[in-house]
């Protein structure tokens, strides 16, 4: 393949709230609870954002950190599980707050958590196609959970930009192969109207999430003729904190290897968010030649890896400010606080 990426942004709430502020609510142990969901605390998104503005804020950087004109975009594509409108597109709203021209291709995506990974995927066939100069591929969320439910412990907010290019001046990260895994999985899922989505218990670990990011894993490998020794960093989807170091040590990887990338312990899992953004940490601090595995997950289900190559130009193009310095930007909230944020939606 000849294009890659050309540029990135990412964008997390400076708000949290601990895992064991939630846990007191509901009085349950909060310490078993975080050491067992290895999440220590989560991302809480305000009541003026949403998963437009974190895209639109992650976009932004990525536009002013690696100095692409937001008229070069020909594409747009954001994957989330909250769009702010069930009808009225995210992608138009982030193509005109970027001042984007009115010539690009645009859609919502929507494949649980790996929408943002489908999004890069379109981007690179444009892109390799000759379409596009330049694609923005985002996945982005203000993640919901149901209160006292597992999932309310982990679900946060944030958003991961990437520009995919196939200018060799610019790519910090050439595309070598990409692959995707998809069954009919229903492991989680939110039905119309309702406000909240449902998992189901026995289908979440092994059949589902496990299952599907290993298949995608070992057929890029099958397909590429590589192993996890070919790869200096890893990173996984991360619903929390314990499954992509699992599946890495299943694999053969070292924990250092998936360090910089796994976030989810510090901000929660950020849904079509966690593995763009775990991607741009790495991205942070990757240097010249450097092989990296990404491999994104959705439920439903189906995961997408990634096969790149850095760059030299990475050396010279990166964000100004790393993601691991700005999920240090916090203040804490206490759950009062945090429920009334999360109930945004039905009071605007």
């Amino acid at each position: 393949m000849k294009s890659g990426i050309i540029g990135y942004g990412a964008s997390v709430p400076w708000r949290r709230i601990k895992v064991e502020e939630i846990a007191r609510v509901w009085e349950k142990d909060g310490a078993q609870i975080s050491k067992g969901l290895n999440v220590k605390e989560k991302a809480v998104a305000a009541i003026d954002e949403d998963a437009c503005t974190l895209a639109v804020e992650a976009s932004r950087k990525g536009l002013s950190d690696f100095g692409i004109d937001s008229k070069r975009i020909n594409a747009i594509f954001i994957g989330s599980e909250s769009h702010p409108y069930a009808v009225n597109p995210t992608s138009s709203i982030i193509g005109d707050a970027l001042g984007c021209t009115t010539n690009y291709f645009a859609a919502d995506l929507e494949f649980a958590c790996k929408a943002g990974t489908a999004g890069m995927q379109i981007c690179l066939g444009f892109s390799e196609s000759g379409m596009i100069d330049v694609g923005l591929a985002v996945g982005a969320d203000t993640a919901q959970g149901k209160p006292n439910d597992t999932l309310e412990f982990t679900a946060g907010s944030g958003a991961g930009a990437l520009f995919i290019g196939s200018n060799p001046k610019e790519i910090i990260a050439q595309v070598e192969d990409t692959v995707s895994f998809t069954t009919d999985t229903p492991d989680f899922w939110r039905r119309p109207e309702q406000e909240f989505p449902e998992h189901g218990g026995r289908f979440t670990g092994e059949p589902a999430y496990f299952r599907h990011v290993l298949g995608a894993t070992k057929s890029l490998f099958e397909k590429t003729g590589k192993t996890e020794k070919d790869f200096d960093l890893a990173v996984f989807h991360q619903p929390n904190g314990k499954f992509p170091l699992k599946v890495g040590k299943t694999l053969g990887f070292k924990p250092e290897q998936l360090e910089q990338g796994l976030l989810t312990p510090h901000i929660g899992n950020t849904y079509s968010g966690a593995t763009p953004i775990g991607l741009c940490s790495i991205l942070d601090i990757a240097e010249p030649g450097q092989s990296v595995l990404v491999v994104s997950y959705g439920s439903g289900a189906g995961s997408d890896a990634f096969d790149l190559k850095i760059t030299k130009n990475i050396s010279k193009r990166r964000a100004k400010v790393p993601v691991m310095e700005l999920i240090k930007h916090k203040k804490y909230v206490d759950y009062a606080t945090y429920a009334k944020h999360r109930r945004k939606l039905k009071s605007l």
